[in-house]
């Protein structure tokens, strides 16, 4: 696991040079659309809506943590790719993609996290990354997060872990992981659409035709991002068998003869 952070850290001082550049282009790409992004914006939403999620998404938190302290205590080796995890979500998701609809789209990175530890973990990941990015890059909002959090970080990795459990049985492991990450990328979108859809209704067609508009303006740049971030994700686990081989085994994820 020592190798897998050196190389990370080595990659990081190549892109050194160039981040001015990266940061320049978020800025502007972030400008897009603030209301139609896959982070609902602070104070877009109703007061009851955003309420109702933070409800909602509260028990999840609160699970996941208990969780996290079951895997750390259990192997505190894999505290570091507990953090890489949440580190990915954190760089994929911060990532946001403008659209020919002019709103914006990104990945998520919760497919990884939730193959790795489970959705519950992943539940805590998923709403620190959320946070951070609400306080330092206003991406997202506070009154907004139990919404986002339930789309990105409860919704996404529950769908990535039951579409790895569903598809590993047959051998085909890596068809497994692209799966799990597209489809929670795509199954946060829509997500998110339910929601815009739920607290926004059209006056004519009401909740139905609401989320057609709203998952029609995601969906251009979307479905692309997540056949993307599928394929990222499976480069990511080829990197990890090779230099986190160890951590992969304690979680049972690979056998030792494979």
């Amino acid at each position: 696991m020592e190798w897998l952070i050196l190389r990370i850290i080595l990659q990081v001082k190549r892109l050194l040079p160039i981040l001015p550049g990266i940061f320049s282009f978020y800025i502007v790409v972030s400008a897009a659309a603030p209301a139609y992004a896959m982070h609902i914006m602070e104070g877009f939403l109703p007061v009851e809506w955003a309420v109702f999620w933070w409800i909602v998404a509260l028990p999840f938190f609160v699970l996941g943590l208990r969780r996290i302290s079951q895997i750390t205590q259990a192997n505190p080796q894999l505290k570091l790719l507990l953090a890489l995890a949440g580190a990915f979500t954190f760089v994929l998701s911060a990532l946001k993609m403008p659209s020919v609809t002019g709103s914006c789209s990104h990945p998520t990175g919760t497919g990884l996290g939730a193959i790795l530890f489970g959705p519950l973990a992943m539940s805590v990941l998923g709403s620190l990354v959320l946070l951070f990015q609400a306080l330092l890059l206003a991406h997202g909002g506070i009154t907004t997060l139990g919404a986002n959090t339930f789309s990105m970080a409860i919704a996404g990795p529950f769908i990535a872990y039951w579409i790895y459990r569903l598809v590993v049985p047959t051998g085909k492991q890596r068809l497994a992981i692209f799966l799990a990450a597209a489809i929670a990328d795509l199954v946060t979108y829509i997500v998110t659409s339910i929601q815009l859809a739920s607290a926004f209704p059209a006056a004519t067609g009401g909740v139905v035709a609401s989320f057609m508009k709203f998952a029609g303006i995601f969906a251009i740049t979307q479905v692309p991002l997540a056949i993307s971030e599928g394929l990222l994700t499976v480069l990511v686990w080829n990197w990890l068998a090779n230099y986190g081989r160890q951590e992969l085994e304690m979680l049972q994820l690979i056998k030792q003869d494979e």
